[in-house]
């Protein structure tokens, strides 16, 4: 305590000796003021070196030809020595900064300042204007550099102009998020306003693996035109905010950012239910910016509070995790108990995106993947709840290679140990191949596997270019769940395109043979085709679907390995073990949009009574070992069940910029059992609702 004590003092001391013995201070001398007497030195010095900035500076094309009229601050040092060194540089263009620090870098050294006869640095603030001015028709105090000697708190009154320099920095924001690495949010709808760009027949595009982000859509379709286009241009901040802009928007020297707030804010009635009226209340926030031009970030947060149609929070109910909290709201997260018979479920969600070359993006975040060209997808889909992943985007030549890691997690009760979740991991590699303009294929591989002889996240499955089905065997029986899959897509022409999904869970060449239906062939197969521009109506979208997977796909003898998450499955909404058609049209207008869906399936559910417990194979939950019998097995079995989903959604788009909508949503949906049980019976929903949602990702009602 003593030495800082007597180490303040000195400093005081001397601070202010300094301070009140400027005679003794003599300013460094510049050449051709060596004759000039001692009180002059300093008037010399600034006419010097300014006329020598003039003299020397050569202003960068780039600067001449964009008209650019501003100021240069630097702050600079003389040393003991007499040398010249910039310490800092405030300016709009790098080339400027560049050609200061040649400048500067060029000057001779000269005789320095000194200090009661001793040499010392001194430290000069200089603002110099572009276009340049010269010195020599302005006075000379109006262009002399700020001098700071010795003084800690000179120096600091200077460099805290940095701070004020930064909002100087500040410039109208250039909607840098369009070409940027953020992610288009997926939401189907708004895909299909871009999905035909490209697809035009010769882009070497790929479409399967979503989400995209705004570079990769880029050249095909350009979303400030589409903003301007829509644009009310409003004079005044509210009418900007609410119609055509973020609410945020800051936008600076290498780095920009968003703010927008979220909000689904919906009220409806559900005939068949015993409440008065469904609804939704989402408060939120969304974060989105960039670093540099190579590193992007989003963050998003979800307070809701939500009851929705009776199937649909009978089903959400059926997802339970352990805990007391009485469901899981699907493809949000776990529900909390609510009022009457509402649901309580916060939802956060974020990511990185860096992109270090041009060919490569890595991401690493809390959120959804979706693999495919079609409404569903049979590899991964984006109906379970978000979950942690890292992944790894590689496009060269004609070739997109995506590899993603999950941590995905068992929230049964059977499952749970200390009251913790259990954590399984997932590992994918999806290859997309343009063979031709017209022709695209994809092969798929997935495993899944949890942390058996505390080995964790399996080193081995980092590799991104391995085959695991082979590494599954190396790691002993039991030790992974390995799916395989293929896709195909083709171009008929710049209208129509076909497109297919082949997925296979185990591979018995014997079964096949066999012709016997047996257990073993658990696979499942899409077939689509979309229309775009249809019958020569613009932004008019028509889409065709038929999926169906067989009994028992996705499940597994170890009952975590199971293709789920948070009691949801990662492909195909339904599960297994169920055949469906899907027709959906949409159309765009401006800020006008129209969806309609209709759904057609037939599906087989267990019986889950006493006298009959076996799995039919639609529950990726259970083991497949409880099968009723090994052979004969067919689409359809146990409770056979025909559903119908329709649904028409229609609104007006009130921001584009943020994707705030205003809407009304009517649906339809007939289930019908051929037998009634504890868990089935028939039933018909007529679900009207409207309300305002900032859409940032798909929800699915058609369970």
């Amino acid at each position: 305590m003593k030495r800082i004590i007597l180490c303040f003092f000195m400093f005081f001391c001397v601070y202010g000796f300094s301070q009140n013995t400027e005679s003794y201070q003599k300013s460094p001398v510049f050449p051709g003021c060596e004759t000039e007497p001692i009180d002059n030195l300093k008037v010399c010095f600034n006419n010097k070196i300014n006329q020598y900035i003039f003299d020397n500076f050569r202003v960068p094309e780039i600067v001449q030809e964009e008209n650019y009229q501003g100021d240069i601050k630097i702050l600079f040092e003389v040393d003991a020595k007499g040398a010249f060194k910039v310490l800092y540089v405030d300016a709009v263009y790098e080339s400027l900064e560049a050609e200061v620090k040649r400048v500067f870098g060029e000057l001779p050294k000269i005789a320095p300042g000194t200090y009661n006869g001793n040499p010392t640095y001194f430290q000069y603030s200089i603002s110099v204007k572009i276009p340049l001015v010269n010195p020599q028709e302005i006075s000379n105090e109006a262009y002399a550099p700020a001098e700071t000697v010795h003084s800690i708190a000179d120096l600091n009154e200077t460099v805290s102009k940095e701070y004020d320099s930064i909002n100087n920095d500040i410039v109208p924001y250039e909607k840098l998020e369009y070409s940027s690495q953020l992610n288009i949010p997926f939401r189907h709808t708004y895909y299909a306003r871009f999905d035909g760009q490209m697809n035009v027949l010769g882009t070497n595009s790929h479409t399967a693996a979503k989400p995209f982000v705004y570079a990769e859509v880029a050249p095909y379709y350009d979303f400030k035109a589409e903003k301007e286009f829509m644009a009310k241009g409003s004079d005044g901040w509210w009418g900007r905010k609410l119609w055509d802009e973020h609410l945020v928007q800051v936008q600076g020297k290498d780095y920009w950012f968003v703010i927008d707030p979220i909000f689904d804010l919906q009220v409806g009635k559900d005939t068949e239910a015993d409440f008065n009226s469904t609804y939704n209340n989402t408060r939120g926030l969304i974060v989105q910016g960039g670093l540099g031009k190579t590193l992007n970030f989003s963050t998003s947060v979800y307070e809701s509070q939500g009851r929705f149609a009776q199937y649909f929070n009978d089903y959400a109910e059926s997802l339970k995790a352990f805990g007391p909290d009485p469901a899981i709201v699907p493809g949000r997260g776990i529900g909390k108990s609510f009022k009457d018979g509402g649901y309580d479920y916060p939802v956060a969600e974020a990511y990185l995106s860096y992109a270090p070359a041009k060919f490569i993006n890595v991401q690493f975040g809390h959120g959804k993947n979706f693999i495919g060209d079609g409404y569903r997808s049979l590899f991964q889909g984006d109906a379970a709840s978000p979950h942690t992943f890292f992944k790894l985007n590689t496009k060269f030549w004609k070739i997109k290679y995506t590899n993603t890691w999950m941590w995905l997690r068992d929230v049964r009760p059977e499952i749970i140990e200390d009251k913790s979740f259990l954590t399984k991991y997932m590992a994918n590699h999806y290859l997309s191949w343009n063979v031709s303009k017209r022709l695209n294929l994809g092969f798929f591989e997935s495993v899944l596997w949890t942390d058996t002889n505390g080995r964790g996240f399996d080193i081995n499955y980092l590799n991104p270019i391995i085959f695991f089905r082979a590494l599954e065997f190396e790691s002993g029986q039991g030790a992974g769940n390995a799916i395989v899959g293929a896709s195909a897509k083709y171009k008929w022409n710049n209208k129509v395109n076909l497109y297919s999904q082949f997925i296979l869970d185990e591979f018995s060449l014997g079964a096949v043979k066999g012709g016997n239906k047996s257990w073993k062939n658990k696979f499942g197969y899409q077939i689509g085709v979309k229309y775009f521009n249809a019958f020569k109506v613009d932004n008019l979208l028509l889409q065709l679907e038929y999926n169906r997977v067989r009994p028992y796909t996705y499940s597994h003898d170890t009952v975590v390995l199971n293709y789920g998450h948070n009691n949801q499955s990662m492909a195909h909404l339904w599960g297994a073990n169920f055949s469906e058609l899907v027709i959906i049209g949409r159309y765009n207008y401006r800020r006008w949009f129209a969806d309609a869906k209709f759904i057609i399936g037939k599906r087989g559910f267990d019986y889950n009574t006493e006298e009959d417990s076996f799995s039919y194979g639609a529950d990726i939950y259970r083991n497949y070992n409880e099968r009723p019998f090994d052979t004969g097995v067919e689409v359809g079995q146990g409770i056979t069940t025909n559903s119908f989903n329709a649904e028409l959604q229609t609104g007006y788009i009130i921001n584009p910029v943020s994707n705030l909508k205003l809407f009304t949503n009517i649906s339809f949906r007939n289930f019908n059992p051929e037998t009634n049980s504890a868990d089935l019976a028939n039933r018909d929903t007529f679900w009207f609702s409207l309300g305002v949602r900032t859409d940032l990702f798909n929800w699915y009602y058609d369970f």
